[in-house]
This record gives structure tokens, sequence and C-alpha cells, in this order.
């Protein structure tokens, strides 16, 4: 094709071009404010983009020649297309508009067509492009779908319906378990916080962390036990839950996360300082080790051992050496410490597993009140007291004291429950409440980064309000916001296109290699 036919193979576009530049020399342009320029320019960009990208598609066809005959267009099923026909069309829904690929199919009898110029363009199977994908995916996982509909729509123009965003979504998610599983491990001299990667032994010290947060439902999508749940239970008041029933509505979402600390040894002192003068502790506290390098996955298909697997398989990817202590923090969940302790003893990794301080807290408090009337300023000496105790090593110990203060304050079963629980809690728990070590290496002993990652992870896109998901949409949700978390986003998307090349278009031929005009 000579310079003069390239060149008219763009004759739309210049004179697209020119209408937009004769408007803005015209008296109409110069009568609008900058915002009204800024939004006619908006549009009549786009139209003019859209133009571009058809007449590039154009060019690209006039120039597409036949695949020379000694290598011919076989397919993944061994035949082999024979006939050749050139003008055949296809929509694509690109971020400008919709525009139309022509291009040369190749047939066979009873076989399905193959097109060469599909996989250099390396088109989707729906008429959306990876960019409309892209823009649905980061603007999904973000807000509502009907958020992500109006964002799509104010940046491109293009308007996109929820159902096309969901399933736009689970596309681009589909990559996510393959695209971490095959990361290659960090260099050892990569000291970078950028978010996920760098395994060294200079002192830090790897946390792996899990936990999980309901999501509500649709009924189709509930475990089986909590759909017979929903569908056998009778609610005892027609207006409201009483205390302690259920919906029966939501299904779990298992959390993950992996980081680094640098330690920072610290005190029982430290973890409750007495207060001074006007409430503030004196002397201050020392600071506490900050978390870095996080890393964070999440489920709601995936069952808590796949999960906990997960994040052992990254702190692998991290420290495959092993160089660094590594530290489990849970809330005392027993079938999560089993599986964390299965999984350490598959891999022969020595792993520390601590309890969450602030749970235990939770459990001192509950039994305060069994002992003090409510608003009691005594309680809060009490925790304190105990919970002291508790930090210097002295679990077993304060589990006694508290059980043997109940005996004498002759309480009766029922008002002594709280404190036999916290005591049964404290004395099964005590291997995992050795926080004496804890403080002394500099480890932190709360579980802030995974209950941060539930709450941004989950609750903050699935709990809104009148939401009700389905299992592949919601999977597909917290595996983006997982992605963007991780600051993976941009090499995952590359990983995902080269993913969708393979499978879509080089699958389809023999050898998965695709023939190429000479």
């Amino acid at each position: 094709m000579t310079e003069d036919a390239d060149a008219a193979a763009f004759a739309a576009s210049r004179a697209q071009f020119e209408q937009v530049l004769g408007f803005l020399t015209g008296l109409e342009a110069t009568a609008l404010t900058h915002a009204h320029l800024e939004e006619h320019l908006g549009t009549r960009g786009r139209d003019l983009i859209k133009q571009l990208m058809q007449d590039h598609l154009d060019l690209r066809a006039s120039r597409e020649t036949p695949v020379p005959v000694h290598a011919p267009v076989t397919g993944a099923d061994l035949v082999t297309r024979t006939r050749i026909e050139t003008g055949h069309q296809r929509c694509l829904a690109s971020v400008f508009g919709a525009v139309t690929v022509t291009r040369i199919g190749y047939r066979a009898p009873g076989a399905s067509n193959l097109y060469p110029a599909d996989a250099q363009l390396n088109l989707p199977t729906e008429k959306h492009s990876h960019g409309l994908r892209q823009l649905a995916a980061i603007e999904a996982s973000r807000g509502s779908y009907d958020d992500a509909t109006e964002a799509i729509s104010r940046a491109t123009g293009q308007q996109l319906g929820k159902r096309q965003i969901e399933q736009l979504a689970q596309r681009a998610a589909a990559d996510f378990d393959s695209f971490y599983t095959h990361r290659q491990p960090p260099h050892h001299d990569d000291d970078s916080d950028d978010g996920g990667s760098g395994s060294d032994a200079s002192g830090r010290v790897m946390v792996l962390s899990c936990d999980g947060k309901g999501v509500v439902m649709r009924p189709d999508a509930l475990r089986p036990a909590t759909a017979h749940a929903a569908t056998t239970s009778t609610p005892k008041l027609n207006t409201r839950l009483s205390p302690g029933e259920k919906r029966n509505r939501k299904r779990l979402a298992e959390v993950g996360a992996v980081y680094d600390v640098t330690p920072a040894p610290r005190t029982p002192a430290d973890i409750l300082p007495t207060p001074g003068p006007g409430g503030t502790p004196n002397p201050a506290p020392a600071p506490g080790p900050v978390a870095s390098r996080k890393w964070l996955t999440a489920s709601i298909v995936d069952d808590t051992a796949t999960v906990i697997g997960e994040i052992f398989a990254e702190a692998d990817r991290r420290d495959p050496d092993h160089q660094q202590p590594w530290i489990a923090l849970v809330d005392g969940n027993n079938h999560q410490i089993e599986q964390i302790e299965n999984e350490a003893g598959d891999r022969g990794k020595r792993i520390t597993i601590l309890i969450d301080f602030i749970h235990v807290l939770e459990y001192l408090w509950a039994a305060a009140w069994s002992l003090h009337t409510a608003g009691d300023p005594a309680a809060e000496t009490w925790v304190r007291r105990h919970a002291t105790d508790i930090l210097h090593g002295n679990a077993r110990q304060t589990a006694a004291t508290i059980r043997g203060a109940a005996t004498r304050a002759g309480l009766h079963p029922a008002e002594r429950a709280s404190i036999d629980k916290c005591a049964t809690y404290l004395t099964n728990k005590h291997r995992h409440l050795d926080y004496p070590t804890a403080l002394k290496q500099g480890w932190p002993i709360a579980t802030g980064v995974i209950e941060g990652a539930c709450r941004h992870l989950v609750k903050d896109r699935m709990d809104l309000t009148g939401a009700r998901w389905g299992l592949d949409g919601a999977e597909a949700i917290l595996k983006l916001r997982a992605l963007r978390c991780n600051g993976d986003w941009d090499e995952y998307w590359t990983y995902h296109l080269n993913q969708e090349q393979h499978r879509i278009h080089n699958t389809r031929y023999a050898n998965n290699v695709i023939p190429h005009a000479a």
C-alpha cells in the first residue's frame, strides 16, 4: 500500500479534526465559558478518537493478507481451514465508543471459524474491550454497581448496565489465583517498602493473620447449613430479632494477611500505661512495631484451610529460605489455630501463634461485670490488674484467681458465667498467650491489620445498604479489592491480558501457534 493510500485511510479522521478546529476558531466557541468548552471538547474529542481508532482498524484490515499455503491455518482440532473469506466483521465496544473490526476468516466444513487478526488484536470473546473491562473492574471494586455505571459514563460517555459491569468484573478477576501462584520470589536484597515484595533477614519479622467477615448473600449462595437454618428457623418476634438470634443470610468471607514488622521491644507498662494528670500516660509508652509490605487475600468461596494455605504460600514466596521469624496473630478461633499449625508442620516451618490481646481484654471486661455494678470505676482497676498479670505470662494463675473471686462472692452459676467463660478461655489458650516473649522480642500482640483488612476489603464494599450478593460476584469483588490494596493492579493486568491471549486465541490453533501472513 502506498503512502497516499495510507494517508487516505484517515481521511474521515482528518475531516472530523477539521470540524473541531472550525468550531474552536468560530464565534460560537468564543462565547463559551471554560467549563462549557471542556464539556464540548470532551464529547467531540471522544468522537474524534473513536474515528481514529476505526480508521486504524480499517487500515489494518486493508493490509491483512492471507497466510501462505505452506503454513495453513490449522485449529486445535487439527482441522485445516482451507476456505479464505474476506470482509468478516465484528463489533468492539471500546472506551471511545463502538467500532467495527474487519478481518479475514478461515473456514472448514463443520469447524468453527478462525481469525488470526483477532489474536493479533487480542480481542475478548465478548463485545466489550479490555479497556472497558478494566474500568468496570476498578469502579465496581470501588463502590456500588450503580456508582460504577455513573463513573464509567462520566469518564467515557459509554453506557453499561449493572449486569454487564458485574460480568466484566468477574472476568477481570479470573486470573487472581494464578497470578499469585506464579509470582517469582523477590531478590533477597530488595529492601523496599513498596507493597508486598522483599525478603530480608535483617531483623524483620513475618506476621501472618486471618479472620472472617460475614457477607449478606442471596439464598442460593448460602452454604448448605446456613440455607437450611434460614428456611427452618422461626423468629420469636415479628418485627425484630431477639438477642442471640440470627437472620441466617450471611456467608463468611475468609480474609488473610501477610506483612513485615521491624521489632520494637516493649514492656507491659507500655501496653497498659499508668494514667498521669489529665489522663496522659506517664511516662509515655514506647512505640509499637509498625507494619509494612502488607499483602491481603480474601475469598467467600474458599474455606479457612485454603486461605491459610495462600498466606503461607505468600510468606514462603517472600522468605523462601525461612530466614525471618514467623508469627501468627489470631483471635483465638480453634479451627484457625489448628489449620495454622497443620500448614506450618507441612512446610517444616516453626511459627509462634499469638492471640490478640484485645480479644483477651474483652473476656476480662465481660468477667468484670459479674463482680461490679455497671459503671463502677473499680471494674477498670480490676481489669487492669488482671490484664497486667496476663501480660507478665500468668494467664493460668489469673484464671484461678478470678474463679476464686467468684466463689468468695457467692455468685450463682448464672451470675458467674462470664467469669467461668473467661477462666476457661485463659486456661485453654495459655500456650498462645506468651506475651512476655512477644514484648521482649518486639512483636505485635494485636490483630489490628487483619481487622482493618476485614473492614476495608469486605465491610466497606460488601455491606452497602440493601446489597445481596451472588457467589461469583462477591468473590470477584473481593479479589479485585485485594489486588488494589496490594498495589499489584498494573502487574496483574498485564498478566491477565497475556492469559487472555493464550486461552482465547493461542489455544484455538494447533500447537498453540497462530499463523501469520508473510
